[in-house]
């Protein structure tokens, strides 16, 4: 049902998701990079609690234009791995044709086939 079609558009933008105290520190060991260090390198402070990965270029820091791959997938934040199946593309209609505008492996998708998809993964 759903492939990733590795276009980049879910890593585009001009801000990324936040992150959680344990994505910190999960990706900090993976790039074996204290927290701090982390911190100082790879995110940006949103208000005074958001923390979120920084932009290059239009993309996450993390986004390899290249190989159209996360440098960091096997500890990527969850939501990007949840991304595009969050909770709001199932909560109507609308919800579901803006997040399929902006995620190719949507495309050939419709509201129906989605409503299916989520019955059969409850």
């Amino acid at each position: 049902m759903f492939e990733c079609k590795r276009c980049g558009s879910c890593c585009k933008g001009e801000s990324t998701v936040s992150l959680s105290k344990v994505e910190i520190s999960r990706i900090a060991k993976f790039l074996n990079l204290s927290e701090s260090e982390f911190l100082e390198k790879y995110t940006t402070k949103k208000g005074n609690f958001r923390i979120e990965m920084k932009v290059k270029k239009g993309f996450c820091i993390f986004f390899d234009r290249k190989k159209r791959l996360c440098k960091i997938h096997p500890v990527k934040p969850e939501k990007c791995k949840e991304w595009p199946l969050i909770p709001a593309i199932f909560e109507d209609e609308e919800s579901f044709k803006i997040i399929q505008n902006s995620c190719l492996a949507l495309k050939g998708l419709n509201w129906e086939q989605l409503k299916f998809f989520k019955n059969l993964h409850k």
